[in-house]
């Protein structure tokens, strides 16, 4: 078949306008051609013969008559065992390959296999001859880090499929063929380990959708009990640079209870991802006792990267997070920042001269960003197991304006919103997660009733503390200035936590359940104290104590001890009515 070629019309920035003879199709990829070099770039718009295409690479030295070769294929990826302890581009290409064979400054047009195509896998058979499958169903597994990692029927496949023949155990490379399958027209069609997937598409070869509600614990004291994420939930993460969206994130990847981590730096600042690429491999996984990386995937597009790679960076990120939900798998999905994402899009936007919307923002990015979080969720499989997403998407909003049109387009569509404050980072109150703003529709590890009783007091707390702004602790009543001092000690050793600590930087849900009730306790209890100096005393001597407490492990004699000595100094100052 002849090659579909087109000339290059116009040129503005990385988008550019291409005029076709034959047929081409929306998502299409392409190569623009300057010299020997050829530049990957995806079709976002056709309007008669002519197509505009956003090249992913730098567009220097393309002009007006170079030739445009479409490839006939939509932008996808390639799935397979190997993509775990991976870092990748926007465009799956392994940077860690890329840079040993380019050297530190990487030439554009150079695009790699995303899997390796040598390295041979351990490959165990499930089905045998004769057997009757669909697409999503396994044909057999390899082992990847510590997982068992599934051999799918490809998700492109339609209707039912006869197995013909499957291959013996043994060690076969990614492009080996492990079976051969009959259609329901009699056509055979050979399947390997390897498949590829168009991003933009969402992978559909379950049985059912199902609504989430089971909590994901992150081990995260304010997120678990206050604000919580459900597996295959929603959740966004905005805050003013420097509010700890990242440190955020990289706690949640490490202590949350799920099987697979995706991570996709889509536009940060290089600074900070370089820092998320020598620490993950360096981090003890608490799970397995070896590298975090092992079950981790690093999808790697930073602010210096092109435009048009940074959108097709979160694609890139959630069909691979899909992919390993089809497995049965629980994955937690980390898109940081999506506010770079949305940069894009307004990028393109503009030179697509569409009408733009709020701050020049593309009329579509509701729709867009609804469509993205929409990807994650709980399935069940047709083998009868579940698998999930969980999306947690971080926003950087200038200034900390939560009132911008990314924010407030993610707060409709996400379950759950941790808004990070300037105000508490500032003051070292870490996670900085401001616990009045924020909110969740999902149902936490705690009591409900419980978790509302401790709200009414930090909203009080928060009342008595803005008229002490005014009126001087002076001039504020004892019982007021007590319900102050109840709702600081829970913001001290119950929303903050010392990520440094082994024991306090992660607490189970139990230790939470627990822990929790005996602080709403004590919230609760009437205490009588001679003058505002002996009950600033008193809590001082508590919240110091309860910070050991917190440090101390729960099976441990410590814990026993602190908690009787809590006891004992809130019972001093108790007062019966």
């Amino acid at each position: 078949m002849a090659k579909n070629v087109g000339r290059i019309v116009g040129v503005n920035g990385n988008l550019l306008t291409v005029e076709f003879d034959q047929p081409v199709i929306q998502n299409e990829v392409a190569y623009a051609v300057t010299g020997k070099v050829k530049l990957k770039s995806e079709v976002i718009r056709i309007r008669g013969r002519y197509a505009e295409m956003q090249v992913f690479e730098d567009t220097t030295g393309l002009k007006v008559g170079d030739p445009v070769e479409f490839s006939g294929e939509l932008l996808s990826v390639e799935l397979g065992p190997g993509l775990l302890a991976q870092i990748y581009d926007g465009l799956q290409n392994p940077l860690p390959e890329l840079a040993e064979r380019l050297g530190f400054f990487l030439q554009r047009g150079n695009y790699l296999p995303a899997l390796d195509r040598s390295k041979k896998w351990s490959f165990t058979p499930l089905v045998e001859k004769g057997a009757v499958v669909t697409a999503g169903e396994a044909l057999g597994k390899v082992p990847e880090s510590i997982f068992d990692h599934y051999i799918m029927v490809p998700f492109s496949f339609p209707g039912r499929y006869t197995v013909e023949s499957v291959a013996p155990p043994g060690d076969y490379t990614v492009e080996h063929e492990i079976a051969v399958l009959k259609d329901e027209h009699g056509h055979e069609h050979k399947v390997s380990m390897l498949q590829r997937w168009p991003v933009k598409r969402p992978i559909r070869a379950y049985a059912e959708r199902l609504r989430p509600s089971e909590p994901l614990v992150t081990k995260i004291r304010i997120i678990d009990t206050l604000f919580p994420v459900a597996r295959g939930g929603t959740y966004c993460i905005p805050g003013p640079f420097g509010a700890g969206k990242t440190v955020l994130q990289q706690i949640t990847s490490r202590h949350a209870e799920i099987d697979i981590v995706v991570i996709a730096a889509c536009g940060e600042r290089a600074g900070e991802v370089v820092e998320t690429l020598r620490e993950f491999p360096e981090l003890t996984d608490p799970r397995t006792g070896r590298s975090l990386m092992e079950r981790t995937l690093i999808i790697c597009n930073t602010s210096s990267m092109p435009v048009a790679a940074r959108e097709a960076s979160v694609y890139t990120a959630v069909t691979v997070a899909e992919y390993y939900r089809q497995m049965g798998r629980d994955v937690l999905l980390l898109a940081d920042s999506t506010s770079r994402w949305a940069q894009a899009l307004r990028e393109v936007s503009g030179r697509l001269e569409e009408i733009p919307g709020e701050e020049a923002f593309p009329a579509y990015l509701e729709s867009v960003i609804a469509a993205f979080y929409e990807r994650g969720g709980v399935v069940r499989l047709k083998n009868g197991e579940h698998g999930s997403v969980t999306i947690g998407g971080t926003v950087s909003p200038a200034g900390g304006n939560f009132d911008e049109p990314v924010t407030q387009s993610t707060l409709k569509v996400v379950g759950a919103f941790h808004g990070l404050s300037r105000e508490r980072s500032d003051a070292r109150r870490y996670p900085a997660i401001h616990p009045l703003e924020s909110w969740s529709k999902y149902t936490g590890v705690a009591d409900p009733e419980l978790v509302e009783r401790a709200r009414r007091v930090l909203r009080r707390g928060n009342e008595v503390y803005q008229m002490m702004k005014v009126v001087g602790e002076e001039g504020t009543p004892l019982e007021d200035f007590l319900v102050h001092l109840k709702a600081e000690y829970l913001d001290a050793v119950y929303l903050q936590q010392d990520a440094f600590d082994e024991v306090d930087g992660a607490t189970s849900a139990e230790r939470q359940q627990y822990v929790f009730r005996k602080i709403v306790k004590i919230l609760e209890t009437n205490m009588t104290f001679k003058d505002r100096d002996a009950a600033r005393s008193f809590f001082h001597g508590l919240t110091q104590t309860t910070k050991d407490w917190n440090r101390a492990p729960m099976e441990s004699e410590d814990f026993k001890q602190i908690e009787q000595k809590i006891e004992k100094m809130v019972a001093e100052v108790t007062s019966y009515v």
